[in-house]
């Protein structure tokens, strides 16, 4: 198999032909670990790749699960694994090694997951772009060397992006999955609270902001993924939604009825939207009523974003405290302050002062907005918002070398549409339908009521027939 060939198979057309025998486990790793190298070397995606392990499991490997022995690449988010080390990012943090496997990990390497390796996050994947000193330099899009591959998910959007892997993990606690994804140019959907696991070593992340899954090239790869994934893990302190049946056998069912489908245009505190994300939308909100759905304007929800923005600062401070004295109890370090970036030091100090009552307040800020969300989706099956209000940031405006919360003050304006529906914990999605005239993707989020991601795949699968973007990935100038 040439490169070409493997860069336009999805997963499961790769798992298809090697369950064909048209292709061996150690072929794919061959080319996934040689795109790898291309495509690090170019955008700097990648980190604790383990190539000469990877190969050798892959030639040893029997094919299981829906992906057989699919290459994969690990998100450096921290996610425990036995075999590849992590960093989240930070100077601090690095060459960390995981005693076990996290369970999302255990159901990746069940389903056919093969990984050999990482990819790149920003510190702590607080960012919306991944421009960490750890990494070396920042990330690269694809599409334009001189804007962000976004974050925290940069490195892996840009693995999925260029072909490296057709599925990459990722996590989202503030649109770290989508926010890459529209940056990139590739389907990225963040699992309803508790779909998929984040055990054993803990039950929650960011006050229940935070949701793994995968990016991706297609939809059905997403929806086929979780499959082998989702489900409560025993002790969990969230629920897991209930699991209509198979995602990948759901995507094709037919709905029902026309669909009512709220739009917004317009962002909370009149922060201002690009006009290519309102086309991006204004181009998926004519493809929708093309299949015969109402889409229809609406105001915002009543949501004080100022406020619900200092709850989210306090919770991510509270997590960095929490995470930086669990790593100085373990491993005591005079100098840990300046292994550390300048927001995220600031964080620290943040967190250390928080009160109890402000942390509180700011999980209870986060429950409203569910239930404001949902009041607000009465009446409408989806919300269809742009996923960013700007085309995908340059490099260098949204570094951490500045204070904690003006950073993310800015982040704010940036990603006004994503981190409440991690407060809410519903399921939504990044649709890669649109580019703009100088060839950069711009994404649209698809937002659905709590635990009916079946219906957000579907409906995006029904966007991805009209408007297929798959095609898009030929043209990238590392893989010619």
């Amino acid at each position: 198999m040439e490169a070409s060939e493997y860069r336009e198979n999805d997963g499961l057309a790769l798992a298809h032909l090697l369950r064909d025998k048209k292709v061996t486990p150690a072929d794919l790793m061959e080319l996934a670990v040689a795109l790898g190298e291309r495509c690090d070397s170019e955008y700097n995606a990648l980190c604790y790749v383990k190539p000469e392990e990877a190969l050798s499991q892959a030639r040893r490997a029997e094919l299981k699960g829906q992906f057989g022995a699919l290459p994969f690449l690990l998100k450096d988010s921290g996610l425990a694994s036995t075999y590849l080390l992590s960093s989240v990012g930070s100077r601090l943090f690095a060459d960390m090694k995981s005693p076990i496997n996290a369970t999302l990990n255990e159901r990746f390497i069940a389903d056919g997951f093969v990984s050999f390796g990482r990819t790149t996050v920003p510190e702590f994947c607080m960012a919306p772009t991944t421009e960490a000193t750890q990494n070396g330099g920042p990330t690269l899009n694809p599409w334009d060397k001189t804007r962000s591959a976004g974050g925290s998910s940069g490195g892996a959007a840009v693995a999925v992006s260029t072909g490296v892997v057709p599925i990459a993990h990722g996590s989202d606690g503030g649109g770290s999955i989508r926010i890459p994804a529209a940056c990139c140019g590739v389907f990225g959907h963040k699992p309803s609270r508790g779909l998929v696991p984040l055990g054993p070593s803990r039950g929650e992340a960011w006050g229940g902001l935070a949701a793994d899954g995968v990016l991706t090239r297609t939809v059905r790869d997403t929806a086929a993924a979780l499959d082998g994934v989702v489900g409560m893990e025993v002790g969990a302190p969230y629920a897991s939604p209930t699991i209509p049946g198979k995602y990948l056998e759901l995507l094709d069912v037919a709905f029902e009825r026309p669909l009512r489908i709220a739009k917004w245009t317009t962002a909370f505190d009149d922060i201002a939207v690009d006009p290519d994300c309102v086309a991006a939308v204004e181009y998926a909100a004519k493809l929708l009523e093309g299949m015969g759905h109402e889409v229809v304007d609406v105001a915002l929800p009543d949501i004080k974003y100022k406020s619900f923005l200092r709850s989210h600062q306090d919770v991510l401070a509270a997590s960095v405290t929490l995470t930086v004295n669990g790593k100085l109890r373990s491993s005591p370090d005079a100098e840990w302050r300046t292994k550390l970036e300048p927001a995220i030091a600031d964080a620290y100090d943040i967190g250390s002062a928080l009160s109890a009552e402000t942390y509180a307040l700011a999980i209870n800020r986060f429950h409203a907005i569910g239930r404001q969300m949902e009041i607000h989706m009465s009446g409408y099956d989806f919300v269809l918002s742009p996923t960013l209000t700007q085309l995908p940031a340059k490099l260098g405006v949204l570094t951490m070398d500045t204070d904690f919360r003006s950073f993310r003050n800015r982040i704010g304006d940036y990603t006004t549409f994503l981190a409440i529906i991690n407060a809410s914990g519903q399921p939504a999605a990044n649709v890669p339908i649109h580019w703009t005239a100088e060839n950069l993707p711009v994404g649209v989020q698809l937002i659905g009521h709590f635990g009916s991601d079946a219906d957000v795949l579907r409906l995006s699968a029904r966007l991805e027939e009209a408007a297929p973007w798959i095609g898009r990935y030929k043209d990238l100038k590392h893989a010619a």
